[in-house]
């Protein structure tokens, strides 16, 4: 039987990671932070040599973008030392990696999709320490799989299920509009990994939904499928600051996936029915 480790578990792709493989002849092996802290290289190597899995898959991440800033170090730790570690000893038994990273990686300031070989600037400690996670996995990982996605959303918190509260409670919310991306559901993305994970198609990889969108065109078709009656009001970025900077444009083209397997994501407005059907 095939052993799959999955580090952040509880978060929105590790669930969704272990409903796609349900009912198959695999076991999985899922850890967080309380059963295996990925920045800690030692324990790392001890636990992976113990278990002896043949796939990693690494949803662990810092993902708040804003605390990231100030918090420099930590993200550093999980989002760059946390996949190094998991590559060395993805190495050591000779597992496959696949590590998940970000759009952030991109200024935003390309007016046509990122494809896998565009020019990367990340703008903050987040995009710079997901930059790095991908470097080291590149570095120390024979065979990896580094997929970037962008405005994810599954089961738990998240931007979808913010915006429903919001709306149901306040009946108007305020969103930017000039920020344009693809909202990709987590299902999808682990349908992409249960996809690559079995072959030797590695490398780098965009796995994003199709289509894109603001995050102001996003909250109303959240509302609309959802039958909330709520308004939404169409806000810049400068209106609404945050401690980080966001890129004004981060769509991804799945180009290595189109080219190289015969999996399509969804358009993003039919994902997201899905997700909230």
């Amino acid at each position: 039987m095939k052993k799959i480790l999955v580090t952040g578990c509880n978060g929105q792709l590790g669930r969704a990671i272990n409903k796609v493989y349900e009912g198959e002849d695999v076991q999985l092996i899922n850890t967080d932070v309380a059963e295996l802290d990925i920045t800690n290289v030692d324990q790392v190597i001890s636990f992976v040599l113990e278990h002896r899995p043949e796939v990693i898959i690494n949803c662990a991440a810092h993902t708040n973008v804003n605390a990231c800033e100030t918090q420099w170090d930590l993200a550093y730790k999980i989002n760059a030392i946390g996949p190094r570690n998991l590559s060395i000893a993805a190495t050591k038994v000779g597992a496959k990696m696949i590590h998940v990273s970000t759009d952030y990686v991109f200024d935003g300031t390309n007016t046509e999709p990122y494809n896998e070989f565009s020019p990367v600037a990340p703008l903050g400690a987040y995009g710079k320490t997901k930059l790095e996670g991908e470097e080291f996995v590149k570095k120390f990982s024979d065979k990896y799989f580094i997929i970037r996605t962008a405005w994810l959303y599954g089961e738990g918190k998240n931007f979808v299920q913010t915006m429903l509260t919001l709306g149901k409670e306040k009946g108007e919310v305020s969103v930017v509009c000039d920020q344009i991306g693809s909202p990709t559901s987590a299902k999808s993305l682990a349908e992409m990994i249960h996809v690559l994970e079995p072959t030797e198609n590695y490398g780098l990889f965009h796995g994003t939904c199709e289509g894109y969108c603001s995050w102001a065109d996003f909250t109303e078709k959240i509302f609309e499928y959802a039958g909330v009656d709520a308004k939404v009001n169409h806000i810049t970025t400068d209106q609404y600051p945050t401690p980080a900077k966001r890129p004004a444009y981060s769509v991804l083209d799945n180009y290595m996936l189109k080219l190289t397997t015969d999996f399509t994501f969804p358009q993003w407005e039919d994902a997201l029915k899905e997700y909230l059907a």
